[in-house]
């Protein structure tokens, strides 16, 4: 679908979802930039697709990888807006050689985030997916529902930014004891909320729930592994609403089979490229990891919707439009850019 403008800057938006697309038309309106909105990936094939646009625009599960990066600069483009925060599919060096400028949408709605993550920890501790399906049965038994009070319970979170930081306020609210780990401690919320900041290892070790929060980079890549799985309480409910790669997925399947690992919430996948946005419920699934997750009854998957409410998907179109003027205005601010 093509919205046109002769006089303004063409743009190939990849990965158009139909929950997204009527919020990037109306942030459009204003500025009525040539836009033509694909649901295909970006991918080495379908980079093509970008030809006589100056700039695309892409979301998390679009591969802009080197070669895909180089094929987009023969091709002519100068400019990648993406729709996320997070820029790990993003090949930024090549980027930079090649003197393609990249946007971002810093904090689309943190509370989107930390609210789904609080979602997934009451509906896994009340088991009410369990619940609901049984009485969809007519099966009024509450046998095998038991939860726990998280009051007083020790919850463990792992990095502290705009996300981290309102999951922590959430759980405060709830009368938890929350301990933290960040490269950087957060004053406010060591004096507001009585965080107290530990290494990894500690939070592991006393943390009956973790939780985390923090971007995905070379130092963070399965920084939840078999070591530090082994360390944690037994039954320990652990919570990725982040960066899939954060987790080493097998390590925890283990772990929920030893019993180590209590409860499982994912809304992200290490390997989720091409998995999740998609509708494959006709097909026959091909990945043997998730395909194992999905037969514990004390583990809970959302397909990457944590950022889904209304709030994120009006800030991640309106903040991405206004990138997209920055960029043909050549005034991108320092809040939104990556390479400048």
């Amino acid at each position: 679908m093509v919205y046109k403008n002769e006089n303004k800057m063409k743009t190939t938006i990849f990965s158009t979802h139909q929950f997204e697309e009527p919020y990037i038309i109306k942030a459009n309106n204003s500025s009525i930039h040539q836009l033509k909105l694909l649901e295909n990936r970006l991918t080495e094939d379908t980079a093509i697709l970008a030809t006589g646009s100056k700039a695309v625009s892409l979301f998390t599960s679009d591969d802009a990888s080197v070669k895909v990066i180089e094929k987009l600069s023969v091709l002519g483009v100068k400019y990648i807006a993406l729709r996320t925060a997070g820029y790990n599919n993003v090949a930024i060096e090549k980027a930079t050689e090649l003197g393609i400028k990249i946007s971002r949408v810093p904090a689309y709605s943190p509370f989107a985030i930390a609210e789904h993550t609080m979602a997934l920890i009451l509906a896994l501790n009340r088991k009410l997916i369990k619940a609901h399906n049984r009485v969809r049965d007519q099966n009024f038994s509450l046998n095998g529902l038991t939860g726990f009070d998280l009051n007083g319970k020790t919850v463990g979170v792992i990095g502290t930014g705009k996300i981290g930081a309102v999951i922590i306020k959430i759980l405060h609210g709830f009368g938890c004891n929350i301990l933290a780990q960040d490269v950087v401690a957060d004053k406010y919320l060591v004096d507001n909320y009585n965080v107290q900041y530990v290494d990894c290892e500690t939070l592991c070790k006393q943390s009956d729930i973790i939780s985390l929060h923090v971007p995905l980079l070379p130092s963070t890549k399965h920084l939840i592994n078999a070591k530090h799985i082994n360390l944690m309480k037994n039954g320990v409910m652990l919570i990725n609403t982040s960066r899939g790669a954060l987790v080493d997925t097998k390590a925890v399947i283990k772990g929920l089979k030893s019993g180590k690992i209590g409860y499982f919430g994912m809304d992200v996948y290490e390997e989720e490229e091409g998995l999740f946005f998609v509708d494959h419920s006709e097909d026959i699934l091909q990945d043997d990891v998730i395909a194992r997750l999905m037969t514990f009854n004390n583990v809970l998957i959302t397909s990457h919707q944590a950022f889904l409410t209304e709030t994120a998907l009006t800030n991640i179109a309106e903040t991405t439009i206004y990138n997209l003027d920055c960029f043909e205005k050549e005034t991108l601010s320092g809040n939104e850019v990556i390479i400048a």
